[in-house]
């Protein structure tokens, strides 16, 4: 049996699960239990799936251009299959033609497509001689239209980007989307620095650069694998944590002694930050629903060693029920709120196809009832950050906006929205920073 197609049938098992409501970094964990890869085999599966994922309307495009039977009308399994071949032909440049078609139609013989290794090899064949050929399938002329296709995004939101921030601006966005995300560090500064962790992965060989405009943080140049096989993952000297995630933390400026909430707060990097932040010696009480979240964020604090945090498995809109005493208690409050994640589409590839405008809808209305659920919980001089990784305005200024005149005793004292950029390797996040008027 070939690695390459072991390969392309883990990447294509993927894809099946992602189908069938996976999310794509958990499809990914789940299939791979079930072989024995080595580093570089894990990083071809992880680009071919990943790029599947992120290029489904590109490749049912270049299906239509090549298949007698659309693909609206292919059986699911089959769509997916030649999605792993096209994508090679296509985006793969390293892959030689005949070993893209040769492994996905190997694929198809030793599974339940036995039937239809023939559709798939023609198809793929013939996708092959059309790009020798340069014959390319049609694209509409409308540049929304256009770059739809051509990256990959629903067109709604494309339409909805161009809105938001411009044509110029919206087409850098849709762009960045499809790069590969980046993987940064949070540096524990309460075991080590940014400056002297830096010289330990350069000395066990691994190419890694500071962030600039953040304390203690490390961004990898490559890709390192295995992540947990990186120096000081034991030790609590470092958590994984996007750059533009790290900016939400210190924006409560946490101190030794306070009273922090963290209402929304699983996984818990940003429980985690808020804890060394403030020298663990804050009293931090960090909420989720979710019970399989909240232990992985117990584990991270066992991991860096982390003491100041509590956890409670509650929904945070009804903390005042659950406890009346928490009225006016915080000193400082974060509030991530449950959001699009629309700047995380470069790093979360499958949410593009789950988004909707219904969704969001709903959305913000579970974001404004958090707010006006979580703020009573607020000492009358503290601070409530409200921040989300998207970049959704109906989510972020226009939602903050509202609630800031509906409710006349507060003020926003700030915000900020970072926007994906193909110059700027972190996800897109927004914001604001609400106090009491004094």
């Amino acid at each position: 049996m070939s690695i390459g197609y072991l390969q392309r049938k883990a990447a294509w098992e993927i894809l099946l699960k992602v189908s069938y409501g996976d999310f794509s970094e958990h499809a990914l964990e789940k299939v791979l239990r079930n072989y024995r890869f080595n580093p570089l085999d894990i990083a071809f599966i992880t680009e071919l799936s990943f790029g599947c994922i992120r290029y489904r309307k590109f490749l049912d495009l270049w299906t239509d251009h090549t298949s007698k039977i659309t693909h609206k009308k292919q059986p699911p399994k089959l769509r997916w299959l030649l999605h792993i071949g096209l994508y090679q032909l296509l985006k793969m440049d390293k892959v030689p033609f005949p070993a893209a078609i040769s492994t996905t139609v190997e694929v198809a013989k030793k599974t339940d497509l036995n039937g239809l290794s023939g559709t798939v090899n023609a198809i793929l064949r013939n996708a092959s001689r059309k790009l020798e050929q340069e014959t390319f399938p049609e694209i509409p002329s409308d540049r929304k239209e256009r770059i739809s296709y051509l990256e990959s995004l629903p067109l709604w939101l494309v339409n909805d980007l161009y809105k938001w921030v411009g044509n110029s601006v919206g087409e850098n966005i849709v762009k960045a989307f499809n790069k590969k995300p980046s993987i940064d560090l949070r540096i524990n500064q309460l075991k080590t620095n940014s400056e002297e962790f830096l010289e330990i992965l350069h000395e066990n060989k691994f190419d890694a650069e500071i962030i600039e405009n953040l304390n203690n943080a490390i961004t990898l140049k490559s890709n390192p694998r295995s992540i947990q096989n990186l120096p000081g993952y034991i030790d609590g000297l470092w958590t994984i944590q996007d750059r533009s995630s790290q900016w939400v933390a210190p924006l409560l400026n946490p101190k030794e002694g306070e009273k922090i909430l963290d209402a929304c707060a699983a996984p818990g990097s940003k429980s985690t930050h808020l804890a060394e932040l403030s020298n663990d010696s804050a009293e931090i009480l960090a909420v989720d629903r979710s019970e399989k979240r909240l232990k992985i964020l117990q584990s991270n604090l066992k991991r860096l060693n982390l003491k100041s945090v509590k956890t409670l498995k509650a929904d945070a809109s009804s903390l005042i029920e659950l406890n009346p005493n928490f009225v006016s208690y915080f000193d400082k409050i974060l509030l991530d709120a449950p959001c699009s994640g629309i700047g995380t589409l470069s790093r979360n590839p499958d949410s593009r196809w789950s988004l909707s405008k219904e969704k969001i809808k709903s959305l913000t209305l579970l974001q404004e009832k958090l707010l006006e659920s979580i703020f009573p919980l607020l000492k009358k001089d503290g601070t409530l950050v409200y921040s989300t990784c998207t970049i959704c305005p109906d989510e972020n200024n226009l939602l903050i906006e509202r609630f800031i005149e509906k409710n006349k005793a507060l003020e926003l004292v700030s915000q900020k929205q970072i926007l994906p950029s193909l110059d700027y390797s972190g996800d897109g996040f927004y914001s604001a920073i609400i106090s009491y008027k004094s």
